[in-house]
């Protein structure tokens, strides 16, 4: 079957779409983006993802040529398109084409890609083992500089290098430090400590993505009695807690057992890890906005 994606306004085979050689987000990075989940035939958190999306584009001052609500179906069309009925879905926007920084002197006609993908970034071991984790020399950018709320193309060269980073000694994953050696967030990830009961967060003032999945998880916890609090976050808070798991889009919920050669808690998922991936699970089964109704 071919693979259909949205580009610019209409859906076309993925082998025939394309994107200019001056496109912004090509050159610079100059856009942003949305990675978003589908399962069983349904969209997770569709319309808190393309808020967000069009918060980043407002901030960065990118004028996209539609309401929310036809984002949002265009969506809907690209998984209907392909047939899918549980699997990743890539926003790209970018700001326009032309040579040279100044948004003034391009056409700034956003270009928009949705694709949609199967995609799995952890094997399942880690997910009923943990992930060995490792802090990556490579730093957050400070907020003062990028603002981590909005979710840009050109922001996360730094969680590739840290990335690398994991891959070249086999760790699963990177804890990313902010400029004052602070725990702000894994390379695509958010991080959550539990502590004598209650989950704790890095705030976004500490570098992190405000992650849908992370904002769920928080709400999901809530709901099952476990107090939540943004605080600031030390790697000897992640040493010395009793469980560490990780939120994304992507990941899902994921825990983390290991840390710089240290085991966190037991060295084993923990109960109230393993509660929160149950909550979620059910949050996903029946909290999607449906794509074939």
């Amino acid at each position: 079957m071919a693979e259909y994606v949205y580009c610019n306004g209409t859906l076309v085979r993925a082998d025939e779409a394309h994107v200019g050689i001056y496109d912004h987000g090509f050159l610079y990075g100059d856009g942003v983006f949305e990675g978003i989940r589908a399962y069983n035939g349904g969209v997770f958190r569709l319309t808190e993802h393309v808020r967000r999306l069009y918060r980043s584009a407002h901030a960065l001052s990118i004028r996209l040529p539609m309401e929310q609500d036809e984002f949002r179906a265009a969506i809907i069309e690209t998984v209907k398109a392909n047939n899918m009925q549980s699997c990743y879905i890539r926003v790209s926007v970018s700001r326009g084409t032309g040579l040279g920084l100044d948004p003034e002197q391009i056409h700034n006609d956003p270009t928009i890609i949705i694709s949609t993908r199967q995609l799995r970034l952890y094997p399942q071991a880690m997910y009923d083992e943990g992930l060995d984790v490792i802090t990556a020399s490579t730093r957050v950018p400070p907020a003062v500089c990028i603002d981590p709320q909005i979710k840009s193309l050109g922001r996360y060269i730094n969680n590739i290098l840290a990335k690398m980073e994991a891959n070249r000694v086999g760790a699963g994953e990177a804890l990313m430090l902010n400029m004052a050696g602070n725990v702000a967030e894994a390379t695509g990830d958010n991080l959550f400590l539990v502590r004598d009961g209650a989950l704790i967060t890095p705030p976004t003032s500490e570098g992190a993505l405000v992650g849908i999945t992370r904002e769920a998880v928080m709400k999901l916890a809530a709901d099952l009695g476990v107090p939540v609090s943004e605080k600031v976050v030390t790697l000897y808070d992640c040493y010395t807690s009793d469980e560490t798991f990780l939120t994304g889009t992507a990941a899902e919920v994921i825990p983390m057992v290991r840390l710089d050669s240290r085991a966190i808690g037991s060295g084993k998922p923990g109960p109230i890890t393993h509660a929160i991936i149950d909550a979620f699970r059910r949050c996903t089964a029946t909290e999607c906005e449906p794509v074939y109704a």
